[in-house]
């Protein structure tokens, strides 16, 4: 397969339209692809179609996306279910703006290649199952199913003549985010490196860890003199209150009240988190905060894991983890020398 034309210097496409309908992890995998398409083309226009929630995604990253656009489902595809009268009009804007280049970025093409060729635009690139269709061979991939993530979007972008701009994972930080996390009157008083996280939900998965497991783990940080700050969002309210009947020491429980950038900010503040193999794992990763991933069935969900596996620890165990194997690797972790905390989290009033 040639390198194609659609980033030739000599045409440079100047509006692109990016498909990746999915939920956090799989939005920051992408990020690398977002940093090397806006390094190759900075004078481009990116928009993303993505989930509804993804608003608030596009938004921390608007250096790389100029524009987001909801996408309202589409029939094979799990979520959100299709709207289809709202699809008609979602399709019609689209091809209203007239991209040069649609990138499907939302996985192996089997339902999503022909949603992104009703975009219309100029040239359509993206993966395809080996076996089934294949919009156009200059510009669809084999889908590389044994790749991680990072990696898979880093080698269409290649194709396509765009050259990557490093593999790893970033969220950049605000101050407005630190200012709203104060806001929470549980939060302000929090100390930088003086609390854990404690995320329980499952996630896609629907996998999850025994609450009191993780009550187990989080009793014996708070022991160490961590306070104890358990999140997730309001949907998962049960689950973190179940965690926290089953504690001894007293937890904060910021469940349901945090943004996305609320919890970032919140994240880089932390010594340590310890959860399911969530988009919060992969936040923490873009952060650089120390985290404890326990993984369970199949341990699927490991295929897409952080790249410093020194910093991310991923406790899989055939037939389930036990809190003795996270503490295990929780202490390790904070027994090593400290993290160093960066400028954003030292400039954050509360954490002074």
């Amino acid at each position: 397969m040639k390198t194609m034309d659609a980033c030739d210097v000599d045409r440079p496409p100047r509006r692109i339209v990016i498909f990746r309908a999915l939920h956090l992890g799989e939005m920051l995998c992408a990020v690398p692809a977002f940093r090397a398409l806006r390094r190759a083309l900075p004078a481009a226009q990116i928009a993303l179609v993505g989930l509804p929630w993804t608003r608030a995604f596009a938004s921390q990253f608007d250096h790389y996306l100029n524009e987001f656009i909801e996408f309202p489902g589409y029939p094979g595809l799990p979520e959100p279910p299709a709207r289809l009268p709202e699809l008609a009009l979602f399709l019609d804007r689209v091809r209203s703006e007239r991209f040069d280049l649609a990138l499907q970025m939302h996985g192996n093409g089997t339902i999503a290649n022909p949603l992104a060729l009703l975009f219309g635009a100029r040239r359509t690139a993206g993966f395809y199952q080996p076996g089934q269709y294949c919009p156009d061979p200059q510009s669809f991939l084999p889908y590389p199913a044994g790749l991680p993530e990072t990696w898979r979007l880093l080698r269409l972008l290649e194709v396509l003549g765009v050259p990557p701009a490093g593999e790893h994972l970033e969220f950049p930080l605000r101050l407005e985010d630190y200012r709203n996390l104060q806001t929470l009157p549980d939060a302000y008083h929090l100390r930088a490196g003086g609390y854990a996280c404690i995320h329980a939900a499952a996630g896609a998965t629907g996998r999850g860890w025994p609450p009191e497991d993780f009550a187990a783990v989080a009793d014996a940080l708070a022991e160490r003199g961590l306070q104890i700050v358990l999140t997730g969002t309001r949907a998962e309210a049960p689950l973190t209150s179940a965690v926290a009947a089953a504690m001894r020491a007293d937890a904060i429980d910021l469940t349901g009240q945090t943004t996305l950038g609320m919890l970032a900010a919140l994240l880089q503040g932390s010594q340590l988190l310890v959860g399911h193999a969530t988009g919060v794992a992969h936040l923490a990763a873009a952060l650089h905060v120390n985290s404890v991933i326990v993984v369970q069935g199949d341990g699927a969900r490991a295929a897409w894991p952080p790249p410093n596996r020194q910093r991310h620890r991923l406790v899989c165990r055939f037939g389930g983890a036990t809190p003795g194997d996270v503490l295990a690797q929780a202490r390790d972790l904070l027994d090593a020398e400290p993290r160093p905390w960066d400028g954003a989290a030292r400039a954050a009033p509360a954490w002074t």
